[in-house]
């Protein structure tokens, strides 16, 4: 058995895995009882597909600045490096359920936006590198496959 490593995502096996899905990866709780939940959004099957860098980068522009409007408490959704997914940082809020509604009304966002938001020089560290029509196929991708995001494996 290999070692237990202190990432949490390090343990999962990601040949078992299939994406797309939404899995809850961990909570932890703070010293006043505050709580954080962590989710992994898995768009893409690890290791066998990942998102365009440009798309990745608009939809995480897209979903940071529209989750926010469906769902309280967001602290972060920041992608992940092998561009297959994104976490989901949450304090207080321990609904699933909810979660996973939010990111639907999200992701229909995507689909429906005019523009990128924060795309240009001052706000974006990377503005010439953007796709909204790559973020909206990613968006599409994901919602087919709805009534799959609970089964991880």
């Amino acid at each position: 058995m290999e070692k237990k490593m202190n990432v949490e995502s390090f343990n999962l096996d990601h040949t078992k895995v299939k994406a797309p899905y939404v899995r809850l990866t961990g909570v932890s709780e703070g010293e006043n009882g505050d709580k954080v939940y962590k989710y992994d959004i898995r768009f893409k099957q690890p290791n066998q597909d990942h998102m365009p860098m440009d798309a990745l980068h608009s939809i995480e522009h897209l979903m940071a600045e529209n989750i926010r409007n469906h769902l309280d408490n967001v602290l972060d959704i920041s992608p992940m490096g092998c561009q297959t997914g994104f976490y989901l940082s949450i304090i207080n809020h321990d609904n699933y359920e909810e979660v996973l509604h939010a990111l639907e009304k999200t992701l229909n966002d995507v689909i429906a936006a005019d523009e990128v938001p924060a795309c240009n020089e001052v706000q974006c560290g990377w503005a010439a590198n953007h796709s909204l029509e790559g973020a909206k196929k990613i968006a599409h991708e994901m919602l087919k496959y709805r009534n799959e995001w609970q089964h991880v494996f």
